[in-house]
């Protein structure tokens, strides 16, 4: 068999590379790389999932293995993603992820006096909490009223709430629980509280939603009234059709 006139190519050279092995090349080049400046530990974008996969939490990528993760963080994409989020985080004033000192608005540079440290509370148990059905006596809304006690909470801290449908939640069936949503209540240091809710719009305006904390009791206040349904609302306000 001639080898001479095989095109880049010598007797014992095994061959020209094809497409997949020259790709396998780089890829274990950008790994080599990778690896002498990039610690996974201090990785904030590294996550590993329950199946064993690598996922880049900046891109939304999945990695079979680590190799791949590293290849991918040399890549474009991650590096067009990196430019992005740095850069929006400039402009809110935000931390940066890996060295934890803010960024300034103006220079970008990192403020070494603004060093946010991170809290790390011990949780010491869930709220009392009290809730009440009622309704707006003119507009028949219904609606819940929350009531929950923060004897021991920090002094400069005020509870804070978010609403979470439940495709948002992991801890029940959400297509079993569509019709639901959920109503979040946190404050340090105790723990998290959820509350199931009718999935209702909720009337956002001041008079029917509102929030109150009461610092001499440590109580948090919150009320809301779901929007009254169309054929409920046509006859709101009328005298003798009060129920």
């Amino acid at each position: 068999m001639d080898y001479q006139n095989r095109a880049g190519s010598k007797k014992g050279g095994g061959g020209v590379a094809g497409f997949s092995e020259t790709n396998a090349d780089r890829r274990e080049r950008l790994r080599k790389l990778a690896l002498e400046t990039i610690d996974l530990e201090k990785d904030p974008y590294f996550f590993k999932n329950h199946l064993g996969s690598f996922e880049c939490k900046l891109c939304l990528t999945v990695h079979v293995n680590d190799g791949s993760y590293l290849a991918h963080t040399q890549g474009r994409k991650h590096q067009t993603n990196l430019a992005r989020r740095a850069a929006r985080d400039q402009r809110e004033g935000r931390t940066d992820p890996i060295t934890g000192l803010a960024i300034t608005g103006a220079t970008g540079a990192l403020g070494v006096s603004a060093i946010q440290v991170r809290k790390n509370l011990m949780k010491i148990g869930r709220p009392g909490y009290r809730i009440t059905k009622i309704r707006d006596p003119i507009s028949r809304q219904e609606g819940l009223r929350f009531q929950l006690q923060y004897p021991e909470i920090g002094t400069e801290i005020v509870p804070r709430h978010r609403f979470m449908s439940a495709f948002e939640q992991r801890i029940e069936n959400a297509m079993e629980n569509k019709q639901f949503q959920y109503l979040l209540v946190a404050a340090e240091p105790y723990e998290a509280v959820a509350f199931k809710i009718p999935s209702k719009e909720i009337d956002r305006r001041p008079a029917k939603f509102w929030t109150h904390y009461d610092k001499d009791t440590n109580e948090y206040f919150l009320q809301l009234l779901f929007k009254a349904d169309k054929k409920d609302d046509r006859y709101a306000g009328v005298p003798g059709l009060n129920r």
